[in-house]
């Protein structure tokens, strides 16, 4: 990929905050500040995103007894927090139509943009210009399946 070189910035250094510290950090660089994506979208951003896109579950995918929960607060997700905005602004991220697991399709309402071969931001539309966040992680896991999907265009929003 073109873009696995370009420069993101250091990771937060997890060891020396609090999850307090990163909540605070989430409120302040996102939810109170306007950020637009490099074609011009708004994006929100909401304090309640925090868990969604900081946690993972301790069950892996889930099992047929426990259903998945995000309950273990994520170091390596939150390490990239200061990435996001960078991603949105990244006119060189590769972008898809987002998968909408409900409804088991494709969804144009969502986007997904990559970066350094497997991190990824995902946003969804909601009105004309604007969008929500919805999280951001390393997708080690589920890349091939996110890069295997059809491709973003700008006359699919």
């Amino acid at each position: 990929m073109a873009d696995t070189q370009k420069y993101y910035g250091k990771l937060l250094v997890v060891k020396d905050h609090t999850e307090a510290d990163f909540r605070k950090i989430w409120s302040d660089e996102y939810c109170k500040k306007v950020i637009r994506t490099h074609d011009g979208i708004r994006v929100h951003f909401y304090d309640n995103n925090f868990d969604h896109a900081f946690f993972e579950s301790s069950v892996r995918n889930g099992s047929r007894h426990k259903s998945k929960s995000k309950d273990v607060f994520s170091r390596r997700r939150v390490a990239r927090m200061m990435w996001i905005k960078d991603v949105l602004a990244d006119e060189s991220a590769k972008m898809y139509v987002g998968y909408d697991s409900k409804a088991k399709a494709y969804s144009q309402s969502k986007r997904v943009s990559v970066v350094k071969g497997d991190y990824v931001v995902v946003i969804q539309f909601y009105k004309e210009g604007h969008a929500r966040f919805i999280t951001a992680y390393v997708a080690d896991n589920s890349i091939g399946k996110i890069i295997s999907g059809p491709e973003w265009n700008e006359e699919v929003k």
